[in-house]
C-alpha cells in the first residue's frame, strides 16, 4: 500500500473496530502497516487521540484498509492461523521495549515464556522487570504475543487486556 502524504506532509492512520471473543478490538495502521491493536479497555477514543498526537492529526475510519489484519485476527480466533503475516509498523515502540516486543512471535503458539527468560532471549537477564513493562506497553497485543509472558511460578501476571482476555487468549492455544 503506497504512504499516503497530504501537501502538509502528514500521513493518515486508518482504524476500524472488529467484535472478538475478548471483547471490541481497534485495530489502526498507517502505509507502513498494523500499527496498533486496542482493548476496549484501553478506551479507543483515548488510544485515537494518542494517534494523532503520535503519528497524524488525520485519523479516519477505513476499514478496508484494515481487511487483511481483521481476516487475520478472525483467522487467529478460528483456530486456523497461529502465526500472522502482516506488515507491522512498530513506530509506537522504540530501544528495550522495541526490541523485546520484536522477539516475542518467537514464543511459539501454544507455548510460554516467563518474563525472566525473555529477558535471556534478548540477552539482558537481568531486565525482568523492563520486560514486563515491555509487554505492558506492546502496542500490537495478539498479534505481538505479549499473552505467552507469563510470571516464573507459571501463574498468569498482568495483561493490557485484563486477567480474562489473557486467559482466553492461552486457553485458546492450548
Amino acid at each position: 500500500m503506497s504512504d499516503v502524504f497530504l501537501s502538509d506532509g502528514f500521513r493518515d492512520v486508518a482504524y476500524t473496530t472488529i467484535d472478538t471473543p475478548v471483547g471490541p478490538l481497534l485495530l489502526a495502521r498507517t502505509a507502513k502497516g498494523l500499527v496498533r491493536v486496542a482493548y476496549a479497555g484501553e478506551d479507543h477514543e483515548k488510544v485515537l487521540d494518542n494517534l494523532a498526537d503520535r503519528l497524524s492529526p488525520r485519523v479516519i475510519r477505513a476499514p478496508a484498509r484494515l481487511d487483511d489484519a481483521a481476516r487475520e485476527i478472525d483467522q487467529y480466533f478460528a483456530g486456523e492461523r497461529r502465526t500472522f503475516d502482516l506488515a507491522l509498523d512498530l513506530t509506537l515502540s522504540s530501544g528495550f521495549r522495541r526490541l523485546v516486543q520484536s522477539h516475542l512471535p518467537e514464543i511459539a503458539y501454544g507455548h510460554t515464556l516467563s518474563y525472566a527468560q525473555v529477558a535471556q532471549l534478548v540477552g539482558s537477564p537481568k531486565a525482568v522487570r523492563a520486560v514486563g513493562t515491555a509487554c505492558a506497553t506492546n502496542p500490537l497485543p495478539v498479534v505481538l504475543p505479549c499473552h505467552r509472558v507469563v510470571r516464573s511460578d507459571g501463574t498468569q501476571g498482568g495483561y493490557v487486556g485484563g486477567p480474562a482476555a489473557k486467559t482466553t487468549l492461552l486457553n485458546l492455544e492450548t
